[in-house]
């Protein structure tokens, strides 16, 4: 079966009279149908601009995108208006990361969820009406008739984002983009949401593209995991496999430098020194600087992704001398 996204040689970046800032740099993936595809890395690594990108939700006059991104068959860089807002809702949606700034605050849940439905499948208010009720059932939100009248400032952060959550499956999408949707609440509201997000997934059939910079998030909701960095994807493999026996030494480092239950009287692991300037990106390995095991090598371009075994890739020129170390 073809994947339902697939993405060959993404490039972004933000061009203004004072600087150019390179936010994505060539980065290829697919997701296949039913799929849960988790990208992992740090804040500023390209995590948001490349999901935004799938929409082409990324300032027009500001942002500048080259490179082939295709969803269920259509070409998203080369639609015309009308066609991208068919394709917005009905084909990919998404999640945003704060429910309060995506929500509009002058009407009401279940007004934002009706015009959603109505504006694409042309339905009656009463049928709208309905639909928008059995969302916020299905999204597990209580009381969800009382709700429907509610305004998003009436409603906590986890509420909110089951209605972010319902809007974005009211018109039934194939593909599912969720921007760090955890990031703004609690850690118990995190664990429900997230048991939701994967319990409709699998209800629903959905293919979901998962934005996070928390490794147990990823653990969590992924079947395959890419780590990146510097707007690279610099390590890709199933989810299992990154978490035990990661390639990358930057995947190698976010790992070491968590906090876990078994630790005692344990000095904190962590990389040493700062993500790179995205203005001025080295024509090399843009993890170099920081990295224990950099050698000259390293410096003199941009390491390929190399495949090690079945499924695994790492963008790396010293895998298997990193491997035999440790």
């Amino acid at each position: 079966m073809p994947p339902i996204v697939q993405v060959d040689d993404l490039h972004v970046r933000f061009v203004s009279k004072d600087a150019t800032v390179y936010a994505v740099n060539g980065v290829s993936f697919t997701l296949d149908p039913g799929e849960v595809l988790c990208i992992l890395g740090e804040s500023g690594s390209g995590k948001s601009v490349t999901l935004r990108a799938l929409m082409r939700l990324l300032p027009r006059k500001r942002a500048v995108i080259n490179g082939r991104v295709i969803v269920d068959g259509h070409d998203i860089l080369s639609l015309s208006t009308s066609a991208l807002s068919r394709v917005r809702g009905e084909i990919v949606s998404m999640i945003f990361q704060e429910p309060m700034t995506a929500l509009d605050p002058v009407y009401s849940i279940g007004e934002q969820i009706t015009e959603t439905v109505r504006r694409h499948e042309k339905i009656g208010r009463a049928a709208a009406e309905a639909r928008a009720l059995e969302l916020l059932e299905l999204v597990q939100i209580p009381s969800a008739k009382r709700r429907l009248k509610a305004f998003p400032h009436e409603l906590s952060g986890g509420l909110r984002q089951r209605a972010m959550i319902a809007i974005a499956l009211s018109c039934r999408p194939r593909v599912l983009l969720a921007d760090e949707p955890t990031t703004a609440l609690d850690a118990t509201v995190q664990i429900q949401i997230l048991l939701l997000l994967r319990q409709l997934q699998k209800e629903l059939g959905m293919s979901v593209i998962f934005v996070t910079h928390d490794l147990g998030v990823a653990g969590e909701i992924a079947d395959r995991i890419t780590v990146m960095y510097g707007g690279r994807f610099v390590e890709e493999g199933p989810t299992t496999a990154v978490m035990r026996d990661p390639l990358h030494p930057y995947t190698r480092g976010l790992l070491a430098s968590t906090v876990h239950g078994q630790m005692h009287r344990e000095r904190l692991r962590t990389i040493e020194g700062s993500p790179p300037n995205m203005e001025m990106l080295p024509a090399a390995c843009s993890f170099a600087p920081r990295c224990r095991y950099a050698v000259d090598r390293c410096l003199e371009g941009v390491p390929d992704l190399h495949r090690p075994f079945p499924n695994r890739s790492a963008r790396c020129i010293r895998l298997e001398e990193i491997g035999s170390m440790t």
